[in-house]
């Protein structure tokens, strides 16, 4: 009876600030807006490094955000992953960049941003502190499963109106059983879905139209596997992969997305729905996420594009061939519709000459990591044969 009590004032509180964090989000935030008739977002992804960060990812993203100019950068969670005592540094350190150039900012935690005894909220605190104007970033409902999951209206060039919606969730980090044991990766929960219906309903009353939007969170949707993967019945090891309930084969459905698929993706234990609800919705039309460090596909599953952005850590794994952050590029005049590329580190110092030599990136190696990137996407396409033959004998 208390859970159920519980879970009834709970859904009232969502149902009730939803309108106050839409309200605050509007009102008070410094406006995002379309310039020149477009709106650009860069996606910088698990930055997971500690204090001091390296200097040549902190190079790459001052260098980024002079060159391409984004009107917003997102963090996509693992931002930091220092001890307690130097989080306060390694925050200021990196929001410093963003500080510097005035860009604005927000962010989504990953899985191991709390790992070192500083809780989200805690986090999202030092991020605002360091981050003043510049940082966009707030809780919309502090009852929500972990912190700072909330959204950031968009208006047209003329500031006179919302045309577009930016959508910031927290994903979690680990789920575990009675006895303590991990089961997996956590996920965007009931009360976060609840919340968006809520969100979403409201800025299409306020709007009397849809507004299109982009979804923010570190862990990708499992959905993804059903337009990655082909499924099978037998469960083989390594080989395979179990989510939703369906056991997915290994090898890649390569037809289905643009880029590289280097490692399993890796989604949540439990589904909620969180992609279904947004189908239903309909003013999804992207979801975007990091986690998987070597990842930069592109993939559509019922009119939303699922996109996984690489890393650009130089502390955790990665990959020359993929290291870097993601642009998306939204035009005023068509925003149900969004362009995006990845600019790796060597494309950057490619463009970039002061770039490449404070990187200490040689012309030898860029046209090096162009050769090896393009004949691994072209064996990628040829595998798309074989992937079609089981696909038919299936």
């Amino acid at each position: 009876m208390k859970k159920r009590v519980l879970s009834i004032l709970l859904a009232l509180a969502v149902v009730f600030c939803s309108g106050l964090a839409f309200s605050a989000s509007a009102e008070d935030a410094p406006k995002l807006k379309f310039n020149d008739g477009k709106f650009k977002i860069m996606h910088l992804t698990d930055t997971q490094d500690v204090y001091p960060a390296s200097k040549t990812m902190l190079s790459f993203i001052d260098a980024s955000i002079k060159q391409y100019q984004p009107d917003i950068v997102i963090l996509g969670g693992d931002n930091t992953v220092g001890p307690a005592e130097t989080k306060d540094e390694a925050i200021k350190e990196l929001t410093s960049v963003f500080v510097e150039n005035e860009v604005y900012f927000s962010l989504v935690f990953g899985n191991h941003d709390r790992e070192q005894g500083v809780s989200n909220d805690e986090l999202l605190a030092l991020y605002q502190k360091h981050g003043g104007e510049y940082c966009l970033a707030y809780d919309a409902v502090p009852e929500l499963h972990g912190a700072g999951t909330h959204n950031l209206p968009v208006y047209s060039s003329d500031g006179s109106k919302i045309i577009f919606n930016l959508w910031m969730f927290d994903s979690g980090s680990g789920v575990y059983n009675e006895a303590g044991e991990r089961l997996g990766y956590d996920c965007v929960t009931e009360d976060q879905i609840k919340w968006y219906e809520s969100v979403s309903s409201e800025l299409e009353k306020e709007s009397k139209v849809k507004i299109p939007s982009l979804a923010f969170q570190h862990i990708i949707v499992g959905d993804v596997y059903d337009v990655l993967f082909h499924e099978t019945a037998v469960e083989a090891g390594e080989l395979t992969r179990s989510f939703n309930g369906k056991i997915y084969s290994c090898l890649p459905k390569t037809e289905n997305f643009d880029g590289f698929l280097f490692e399993y993706p890796c989604p949540g234990y439990y589904n909620f729905g969180q992609f279904d609800s947004m189908v239903a919705r309909g003013d999804v039309i992207g979801i975007f996420s990091g986690h998987d460090h070597v990842n930069t596909f592109v993939t559509e599953l019922k009119g939303i594009k699922i996109v996984n952005t690489p890393g650009a850590t130089y502390h955790s794994y990665g990959n020359d061939l993929v290291r870097g952050m993601r642009m998306i590029t939204v035009c005023e005049n068509d925003t149900w519709n969004f362009d995006t590329e990845v600019v790796t580190v060597n494309d950057l110092a490619a463009q970039n000459a002061d770039f490449a030599k404070e990187a200490g990136i040689s012309s030898f190696k860029i046209w090096l990591c162009d050769i090896a990137g393009n004949i691994l996407l072209g064996l990628g396409k040829l595998s798309s044969v074989f992937s079609k033959v089981i696909s038919i004998v299936g």
